[in-house]
Parts: structure tokens; sequence; C-alpha cells
């Protein structure tokens, strides 16, 4: 079986399931992300050289603080773990000497930063209306537009793609294929808006392009982290794409501004 086959079977796959958690309900597209979070964590783990059962502690105490806010659970305990996670985090690096402790601890908060906090803003998007009940298609919508935006970003680039984005971090990537997906997802943005009357045309349309812009900006962290670490893919569950960090790298970087994007919808326009 050549390798495009092998990546387009397993790309089927990983979005099957993705849109099936998504649409089945919120536990189910919670659960799937709580998995994937801790698969990120331990990825970035690896790339960095972190290691100890703490990343994974707090990682699931942070998160779960998270869910059960939504559900307007108390969330003492979980606050409370995480507080002494991160307490005993600081406290275990007092008695090493054979180690530079500022890097280490570096390493531990980037990785909690970009492999837990950002998975939290993802679980937070769906229900970012009024009611703060779980919109699928909203978060779908978002899958959709950032799926589209690296796709037409690939097939501008490759048609017409001529000036370099930023060739030291990722060399296949122009200017042009930037402003052709930009544009591409836009413009599906407002077909799905006659569909999904869920946002504004408008506001569907913004969101493309923060989308588009946020996204390539989270793949370019992501080789920079490969390149500065030395691995070629973050992981191997996924045959042909890497690990899930090399699948999900536009959305972890994005999904803080298309929280805070959202928010603002709903706290300010009628």
């Amino acid at each position: 079986m050549n390798n495009m086959l092998i990546r387009a079977i397993s790309g089927a796959v990983f979005v099957s399931i993705l849109v099936f958690s998504i649409l089945y309900s919120a536990s189910s597209f919670i659960a799937l992300f709580f998995v994937f979070m801790m698969i990120s964590v331990f990825e970035f783990s690896k790339m960095l050289n972190i290691k100890g059962g703490e990343i994974y502690l707090l990682s699931s105490s942070l998160f779960l603080s998270t869910v059960f806010k939504e559900y307007d659970i108390a969330t003492i305990y979980t606050d409370a773990l995480s507080i002494v996670i991160m307490l005993a985090v600081f406290v275990k690096n007092l008695f090493k000497t054979d180690t530079d402790v500022i890097k280490e601890l570096g390493n531990f908060l980037l990785c909690i930063l970009y492999s837990c906090i950002s998975y939290i803003f993802i679980i937070k998007i769906p229900f970012t209306n009024q009611a703060h009940s779980y919109e699928a298609i909203l978060i779908l919508g978002v899958f959709v537009l950032i799926w589209s935006s690296d796709t037409f970003a690939y097939l501008a680039g490759v048609s017409m793609g001529k000036t370099k984005l930023l060739e030291r971090i990722s060399p296949k990537k122009t200017i042009e294929g930037l402003v052709g997906g930009i544009v591409a997802t836009m413009l599906i943005a407002y077909l799905i808006s006659l569909e999904f009357t869920i946002l504004l045309p408008y506001q569907w349309i913004i969101l493309a392009a923060l989308v588009s812009v946020f996204g390539v900006l989270g793949d370019l962290i992501a080789s920079m982290f490969k390149r500065q670490t030395g691995v070629k893919d973050t992981g191997k569950l996924i045959p042909g794409h890497g690990g899930i960090i090399d699948r999900l790298d536009s959305i972890i970087f994005a999904a803080p501004i298309i929280y805070l994007y959202l928010k603002f919808i709903t706290e300010n326009v009628s």
C-alpha cells in the first residue's frame, strides 16, 4: 500500500472519528479532546525530554476543572489539586543539583501552555453562546474552516506560490498560498453562513480570516518546535500524518483567539 493511500485512509478515519464525536454529544466531544490533549502532552514532553508524571496530573486536573465549570459543578478539589501539583514541581526542583532547573521548569510550563491550555480553549468554543449550551455546529464549522484553509493554501501555493513566507521554518509555505487560503476560506465561510445561522454571515467571514491567519501561525510554530528539537513528526499515531500535534497544530494555536472572538460576539453584539 503506497504512502498516499495510507495517508488518505488514516486521514479519513481521523476526520470521521472527530466529526462523529462532535455531533454525537458534548460528552463525546470533550472525552475525545481529553484523549487528544493527553497524547499531545506525551508528544510534547517527549520532544522536550520532560520526565515524570506531574505533567499528566496537572494537565488532567486543569482540563477537568474547566469541564466541571462548564457544567456548574464545584471545582475546589480539581483546583486544589492543580495548585498542589504545581507547587510540588517547584519544590522538587529545589533538590536538583545536576540539571538546568530554569530550563526544565520552562519546558514544563511551555508544555502546559501549548499542550494543555490550548485544548481547554478548544472545548470552551462550542459553549460560547449566551445559554452556555453545547453548539456542535459551531465547533464543527471551525474545523471545516481550518481544513479548508489548509487545503486551499496548499493548492494556491502549489499553483501560484513564488514568495516564501518563512523559509527558515517552513520552506514550502508561500505568501501566495497564505492569501489564497484566506480568500477561499472566507468564501466557504459565507457558504456555511447560508445554511447555519448560528452566526451572521460577516461573523462567519471574520472567523474564517482569524482561523486562516492564526492557523498558519500555529503550523509555523509547531514546525519551529520540531526543527529546534530535531524531529520530523511529533508522533506516529496517525499513519502518513504523524502525531496528534501534527494533525491539530493549526487549531492548537488558533483556539484561544477563536474563543475570545466568539465571546466578544456573544457579549457585545446583539
